[in-house]
């Protein structure tokens, strides 16, 4: 996956960067699902991974960082579908996001970083780049509709996806229910029948895309 931020973890590729990043995020997920996040310590993280303390805290500086990069790891596993129309697209994406935000630790982990984000603004950032990035990725594949003439030419990519994204953050988030089959054909439709309509042009009122918008994860294949 291309990506516009580089992790903390990822300053050089592959060898014993690679390795100690695996090992750190492999002890951070056990850590999380064994304490949860209160609980969570860069010593905790530390003695799990085997890992010294001051490479951890030289590499990701605080545990809310090390818990977003786990998120961008986790979020990789949703893919950018390219079913060769809008419908097909946004279904396919509705319901990869359905899974990803439908698993119990995704599940935890996010309500870990988005508590977080509400008292550290470095955790904030790292949020919003997240979701940005994210938004950017999928972006893609508004603008393949566009280019086949199915959306209006100013249709704004981030608008749509956040909308699409938005329904399953409210759903664990805030009505703290469990993320069922049926959101994702239900969002994917009204989605598309507002994105169709003009609703996510640039020029309509409470366009565009963000974190605070519940921002679709995905990758590019």
């Amino acid at each position: 996956m291309t990506t516009a931020h580089q992790a903390p973890g990822e300053t050089r590729p592959g060898g014993r960067t690679a390795r100690t990043r695996r090992a750190v995020l492999a002890a951070l997920s056990a850590e999380l699902a064994e304490h949860g996040f209160a609980a969570l310590t860069m010593e905790r993280v530390a003695q799990r991974s085997g890992v010294h303390l001051a490479t951890l805290y030289r590499r990701w500086r605080s545990t809310d960082k090390l818990v977003c990069e786990l998120l961008t790891e986790l979020s990789g596993d949703v893919p950018l579908p390219d079913t060769g129309t809008l419908p097909g697209d946004l279904r396919a994406l509705a319901r990869a996001i359905g899974r990803f935000y439908g698993d119990a630790r995704t599940r935890g982990l996010i309500e870990a970083v988005v508590a977080a984000a509400a008292r550290d603004p470095q955790a904030a950032t790292a949020l919003r780049d997240f979701f940005d990035e994210r938004l950017e990725l999928a972006g893609a594949l508004v603008r393949r509709a566009v280019a086949r003439g199915e959306l209006p030419a100013d249709t704004d990519p981030k608008a749509v996806l956040s909308a699409l994204g938005a329904p399953f953050s409210y759903r664990i988030l805030i009505a703290r229910r469990p993320v069922d089959p049926g959101l994702a054909e239900s969002t994917a439709t009204a989605v598309l029948a507002a994105a169709e309509a003009g609703a996510y042009t640039t020029g309509a009122a409470g366009t565009g895309g963000g974190a605070a918008d519940g921002g679709a994860p995905g990758r590019a294949d």
